[in-house]
């Protein structure tokens, strides 16, 4: 045995592992990441993230299968491949989600993950700018602070929503989600702070603690029912190390995608791609869940925007003082609504509002100047698959999410759009709002509008629920996250989330490793 614990994937929960378990001197601890360093300086910026989803180095950039009914569009799903993984790579936006979520999995079989039981961790992996509370803590490891930037049009949302009957709040990890306001993000004194800079780089001068950068992992070794070490290629070269632990932690899509691999899954599935069946675990892969997003666009009367700034003037203010817009994340405010179809008092619909015209992630620049509010129904009822599409592990899987497949999810796409319109016809927006760019003033009726979702509906990265936590017969791991049927093999990402949190996802995936470290 090499090492007593091997961690693949040094995203936002292999980070945290890798520095919990090297915290014991005796442990000796390798993490194994499929990218490189995140030595790029956008990364670190905050308003960088504009540019991060086109760069194919750092950046899985999956397409889903054809989405039915989205008019058979491939959906760009970007995941980071980088030290600190997706962390590196989001727009930065720490959400917890709803007290329910977790109370909610804990009925449903993960026993102790009530939200009564996960907050202790949220509170200890915090070092909350606004001081410690009943709900947040200090002297944590990741930073949470307040933006340090923000633009008036971020502001004058917060007001629109606020004149549209929503109410504001100011700290959507408080004791009430619902309403509006900016969000608190993860950052320090006005730079990034993912999982490899918070937990990653504190630890890397422990002697006991390896990482490895370029290592695919193929296939975790089993013997005898037991996880006994993996089988990874680096540089072009196949390697095998052994260890007393393996921990997969390469998020909703390399996980599950590594225990196909490895012949742990559905049988059938796995002879199709005459792969030797050592556990047939049906769960593998199935109950995958995202949030889909809807972008709706208005002009702007003034150029007041981030669509055209002069970006070597924001790079110096920002080099020299950490401010600027190249201190924002971009999407600054946001807010969780209780719609009208609300199936209890949880927020059923998130926004983020970006001062920017957005389209296609950023991908597509549209003339002008102008604004976009990103709307996603939290609680979606549709519920995907990923399988491989060949044993080769360098293949991406096949991923089908099945987005809008069931009528709630179609009508709450609906509501979204319609509540996004009706903030942006408030009187205080009035004075900067032009016309609107998508889906356009001439769009009004409800097959119209749901002709335009989709055509531009897309994923707002949050795909959880692969490896599914429980007990029943679809669960893949127990609710001390290890692979049922197999021992020393655990799988520690948002993956094991049996059911989507009312918010992004990364804090909660942070919360999840900490957990695991502190009871494995």
């Amino acid at each position: 045995m090499e090492f007593d614990y091997i961690i693949v994937g040094a995203g936002s929960a292999g980070c945290v592992l890798a520095n919990r378990f090297s915290e014991n001197p005796s442990n000796r601890v390798l993490l194994l990441e499929a990218g490189g360093k995140d030595w790029h300086p956008f990364i670190h910026m905050p308003a960088g993230l504009a540019k991060l989803a086109s760069m194919s180095k750092i950046n899985w950039g999956y397409e889903t299968e054809p989405q039915q009914e989205l008019n058979q569009r491939r959906l760009f799903w970007p995941r980071g491949k980088v030290l600190g993984g997706s962390s590196s790579i989001n727009a930065m936006c720490y959400c917890r989600g709803h007290r329910k979520d977790y109370d909610s999995w804990a009925q449903g079989g993960a026993k102790g993950w009530g939200f009564d039981q996960v907050l202790p961790w949220f509170i200890k992996l915090e070092d909350y700018e606004n001081g410690a509370s009943d709900y947040h803590g200090t002297g944590g490891l990741l930073s949470v602070q307040n933006l340090r930037h923000t633009n008036l049009l971020s502001g004058k949302f917060i007001e629109a929503a606020v004149q549209a009957g929503f109410n504001r709040t100011d700290d959507f990890n408080g004791p009430h989600q619902r309403g509006f306001g900016y969000y608190q993000v993860t950052q320090k004194n006005g730079r990034r702070c993912s999982s490899a800079d918070a937990y990653l780089r504190p630890a890397l001068s422990r002697s006991n603690l390896e990482v490895r950068t370029h290592s695919l992992a193929e296939k975790v070794l089993i013997e005898s029912d037991r996880a006994t070490g993996l089988i990874y290629r680096r540089k072009g070269k196949q390697q095998t190390v052994r260890g007393g632990h393996v921990i997969l932690a390469g998020g909703a899509i390399n996980s599950p995608q590594l225990l196909l691999l490895s012949g742990i899954g559905p049988a059938d599935h796995l002879r199709k791609h005459t792969i030797n069946v050592h556990l047939d675990l049906p769960g593998v892969g199935r109950n995958l869940q995202d949030h889909l997003d809807i972008c709706t666009l208005r002009a702007s009367k003034e150029p007041i925007t981030y669509d055209r700034l002069n970006e070597i003037t924001v790079g110096l203010r920002y080099l020299f003082g950490r401010k600027g817009p190249g201190a924002s994340n971009v999407a600054e405010a946001g807010g969780f609504i209780v719609s009208r179809h609300a199936q209890d008092d949880r927020p059923d619909i998130q926004m983020h509002f970006v001062p920017a015209l957005l389209d296609d992630h950023g991908r597509n620049i549209l003339p002008g100047y102008g604004m976009t509010i990103h709307a996603c129904a939290l609680r979606p009822e549709s519920r995907g698959q990923l399988t491989l599409k060949s044993a080769d592990p360098g293949e991406a899987p096949a991923i089908q999410p099945n987005y809008l497949s069931k009528e709630y999810d179609r009508k709450m796409m609906l509501e979204c759009a319609t509540l996004a319109r009706k903030i942006y016809s408030q009187e205080t927006f009035k004075p900067y709002i032009g016309e609107e760019v998508f889906p356009g003033a001439k769009i009004q009726s409800e097959e119209e509008i749901m002709a335009f979702i989709r055509q531009k509906a897309e994923s707002i990265y949050h795909p959880i629920g692969t490896c599914k936590m429980g007990t029943d017969e679809m669960a893949v791991v127990d609710p001390q996250l290890n692979v049922h049927g197999l021992q020393s093999l655990s799988v520690v990402d948002a993956s094991i989330m049996p059911e989507l949190i009312s918010g992004n996802t990364n804090a909660p995936v942070m919360m999840i490793a900490e957990k695991f470290a502190a009871g494995a």
